[in-house]
């Protein structure tokens, strides 16, 4: 299995951390401040999932497959709106791009979770 599990869900916590945590500092947009704060408090919380499941990926093995969900969540429909010329910006489309990216890491790492238990 090596060191890939682990460091996978670590280093996406740490990331998610630092990328996630100034949205609290940022203007909250004119209409529903609350689901933004919402959600970029749910995607915290989120890394600290990342971190424990990083901490024995074994033992939270059953944990990776949502994992995978919480990044395809966000990832592909934002992707798609920006594909079909909805109004997201190209920022947000390059952290969605990230996010789809974790997601298959976190995929690849549940498999080899998986291969060797």
């Amino acid at each position: 299995m090596g060191k890939f599990p682990a460091r996978m869900f670590r280093w996406a916590a740490i990331y998610g951390a630092l990328v996630l945590t100034p949205l609290y500092f940022t203007p909250l947009p004119p209409v529903m401040g609350e689901t933004f704060l919402g959600f970029v408090g749910l995607a915290l919380v989120f890394q600290g999932v990342f971190w424990v499941i990083g901490g024995d990926p074994v033992k939270y093995r059953a944990l990776m497959p949502l994992a995978v969900a919480e990044k395809a969540v966000f990832g592909v429909p934002a992707l798609l709106l920006f594909a079909q010329g909805y109004p997201v910006a190209a920022p947000v489309a390059g952290f969605a791009a990230i996010d789809i990216l974790l997601g298959i890491g976190f995929f690849i790492a549940w498999r080899k979770v998986l291969a060797a238990s």
